[in-house]
């Protein structure tokens, strides 16, 4: 049995856009291009799997699109701060030392 898809992404979605709005305090409107805007590490890259159609590979496919959104990291990029900047320089060292 497969479960995903576009039906369990889309109340995902859905949710963490609401989340996203309260914390930023505004409505998102049309989101997609803020979402394209943003640096790749605040989404994790799956590159592994397919669709029957697709397969995923790194970077933006149509498999997976973008990617899973890292709510807390997306809302520090939305939200204009330097913090988001932070963390990514935070997680590429993490991620560095731990190769």
């Amino acid at each position: 049995m497969v479960v995903g898809g576009t039906s369990a992404v889309a109340p995902l979605w859905a949710a963490l856009a609401l989340l996203l709005s309260q914390k930023l305090n505004r409505r998102l409107g049309f989101i997609s291009p803020s979402l394209y805007a943003q640096d790749a590490s605040d989404f994790r890259d799956i590159t592994v799997g397919n669709n029957g159609a697709y397969s995923a590979a790194a970077g933006w496919d149509p498999c997976t699109g973008l990617g899973s959104p890292l709510g807390a990291q997306l809302l520090q990029a939305l939200q204009g701060t330097t913090a988001a900047a932070h963390a990514r320089k935070t997680e590429r060292a993490h991620a560095t030392t731990a190769r």
